[in-house]
């Protein structure tokens, strides 16, 4: 499953060896196959975009784009978990099945960051892209909100959806958050650093969008669920809505 792989690398953040490979990437996207043709399209699309940018641009509009705000927070419990304490549970169940995959993580790295998730999910041989599956809520959100902001970024969002072999109408989902206010602005960071000061609750935030069943094409809900294993498994997450 390198295809997870590489996406896991893309949307890291762009390293200067990442830059410096990026040739190599592409030659693999372009000749494997691994790939068929719309994946392969939406991944040179992506790479090509940011093969022509000087790196510190880069750096500059990832910062920008992912590190402020939560909107399109690539760690995946901020979506699904918000503030509430389930989520320091769910860190830890999925931490120990990493390590059960033999995936070993540096202090300062959360399980839930998308682009470990991807790594972990590529060990998984047949199962891994149920994996990607049971965070296709999360996925197709942000590919919406990252299509508002017109970032080529979403591209890697529609691929792994793609993977996952689920169809959701983005266009619908895209309406739906086209009115949601900017959290990355300097009044909506504030604003939110005040709101954390003083907020001792731990209340989950009852705010967050998500895909309705409407909105699946193939008429399936789109919740964080176990896979096929998670009875043999108890380290597996608990499934949530």
């Amino acid at each position: 499953m390198k295809v997870l792989n590489v996406i896991s690398r893309l949307l890291d953040y762009p390293s200067d060896e990442l830059v410096r490979n990026l040739n190599e990437l592409t030659n693999w996207v372009a000749e494997s196959d691994e790939l068929d043709a719309p994946l392969r399209d939406r991944l040179l699309a992506f790479i090509s975009h940011y093969e022509c940018m000087d790196a510190l641009d880069w750096q500059s509009e990832y910062d920008g784009l992912f590190e402020r705000g939560r909107a399109v927070s690539l760690h995946l419990f901020e979506h699904i978990h918000g503030e509430s304490r389930d989520r320091g549970q769910a860190m830890v169940d999925l931490l120990e099945r990493y390590r059960a995959a033999g995936l070993a993580l540096s202090q300062r790295e959360l399980p839930d960051y998308l682009p470990i998730y991807l790594e972990f999910c590529a060990t998984q041989g047949e199962g891994a892209y149920e994996w990607v599956h049971d965070i296709t809520h999360v996925i197709a959100l942000l590919s919406a909100r990252l299509s508002k902001r017109e970032s080529p970024y979403h591209l890697l969002m529609d691929a792994l959806l793609q993977m996952a072999g689920v169809s959701v109408d983005l266009s619908a989902l895209q309406q739906e958050v086209a009115d949601e206010e900017r959290d990355d602005t300097p009044q909506a960071l504030d604003k939110i650093w005040e709101e954390e000061v003083v907020s001792f609750t731990g209340k989950c935030d009852q705010s967050i969008t998500r895909p309705s069943a409407a909105q699946l094409r193939d008429g399936q809900p789109l919740t964080w669920a176990p896979s096929k294993d998670t009875a043999q498994n108890p380290a597996q997450p608990a499934p949530q809505e």
